[in-house]
């Protein structure tokens, strides 16, 4: 059993910068691949970016990428999505997951865990 914890959402302004963490418990936790989705408000819930299960591979939307970071540190088993050049279109919530099986990076049936969700609100 894995719990995720999410932390880091905020209000910014457009333009500006937040870094998400989250902290999962286990003993696994370098075994799981890691993702980040998010969902707007009337929106479903989308695929942002992920880590592979070895963590060798990243992956990120296409709306996201190199604004985006996503990092791993397994030392302290938290997952990181470093977010820069923040646009009012990135409002939402955001949701880290955690899956221990194969399975799709961007496909959100795929993971086994979720966290509650931080909020991230980009003004213009």
């Amino acid at each position: 059993q894995v719990q995720l914890v999410e932390s880091g959402g905020g209000l910014v302004q457009a333009g500006g910068s937040l870094r998400l963490s989250c902290a999962a418990s286990g003993r696994t936790f370098s075994s799981y691949a890691m993702a980040w989705f998010r969902q707007a408000p009337g929106k479903e819930r989308e695929f942002v970016a992920a880590f592979s299960r070895g963590g060798s591979a990243t992956y990120y939307t296409d709306s996201v990428k190199g604004r985006f970071t996503i990092s791993r540190d397994n030392a302290k088993n938290t997952v990181y999505l470093q977010m820069n050049s923040l646009k009012p279109e990135d409002t939402a919530v955001y949701y880290c997951a955690a899956r221990s099986k194969p399975g799709t990076y961007y496909y959100m049936d795929d993971y086994d865990y979720w966290g509650q969700g931080t909020q991230v609100t980009v003004s213009s």
